[in-house]
C-alpha cells in the first residue's frame, strides 16, 4: 500500500460515476448543473443528497427556491452535459442554448428535462456546508422515467466495460457497455 492524494483517488477509485443534473428555477431564472456527487440518503421517505459548490448559480437557485429536479442524462446528452458544466446560468439560458426541452413538473417549480432518462422532483429538506461544496438533501416527491429506456451517462476512467462517448479533459463521459 502506498500513500496517495485525493486527486489520484478520484481519478482511479472515484470512477465510474453516474452523472446527474441539478435543475433549478427561481424568480424567472433557471439553470442546469451537471453533478458527479450524489447519493441516496433515505428510502423512507425517499431522499437524495447532492454536492453543489456555493459559487454555482444553481446553488443559489436551489437554496432560494427550496426545490430542485435531479435529471439523469442519457448517452445522447454527453455534449449538452459538457456544455452545461462549462457555462454559467448567470450568463445564458442553458435550455435555449442546448435545445433541451423544459417541461413543468407536478409538484416543484423547477422544470423537468424531457430528453433525460429520469427526473426526480425534490423539495430541499437539509443543507450541510462541507468545505468548497454544500451537501443539499432533497425529499423525492415525484419520479418521471423516459418512455424509451436509455443508458445513463457516466464519468468513466480507462477501465474496460465502458463505451467512451466524449473525451474532453478533464472529463471522460461514457456508458456501461451493453
Amino acid at each position: 500500500m502506498k500513500r496517495s492524494t485525493w486527486q489520484e483517488f478520484q481519478g482511479t477509485c472515484g470512477r465510474p460515476r453516474r452523472i446527474c443534473w441539478a435543475v433549478a428555477e427561481h424568480a424567472g431564472r433557471r439553470s442546469i448543473c451537471p453533478l458527479g456527487w450524489k447519493m441516496n440518503a433515505s428510502n423512507s421517505p425517499p431522499m437524495m443528497a447532492i454536492g453543489v459548490a456555493p459559487s454555482r448559480f444553481t446553488h443559489d437557485l436551489i437554496v432560494n427556491s427550496g426545490e430542485f429536479v435531479l435529471a439523469w442524462p442519457g448517452e445522447d446528452l454527453a455534449e449538452a452535459t459538457i456544455w452545461c458544466g462549462t457555462h454559467s446560468g448567470r450568463d445564458v439560458d442553458k435550455f435555449a442554448e442546448t435545445g433541451l426541452t423544459a417541461v413543468k413538473g407536478t409538484i416543484v417549480g423547477a422544470p423537468l428535462v424531457t430528453e433525460c432518462a429520469a427526473n426526480l422532483e425534490c423539495r430541499l429538506v437539509g443543507q450541510l456546508p462541507t468545505g468548497d461544496h454544500t451537501i443539499l438533501v432533497g425529499e423525492v416527491l415525484a419520479v418521471w422515467l423516459h418512455d424509451t429506456p436509455k443508458r445513463t451517462l457516466c464519468s468513466v476512467d480507462e477501465s474496460s466495460g465502458y463505451k467512451l462517448l466524449l473525451d474532453h479533459p478533464p472529463w471522460r463521459l461514457g456508458v456501461v457497455r451493453a
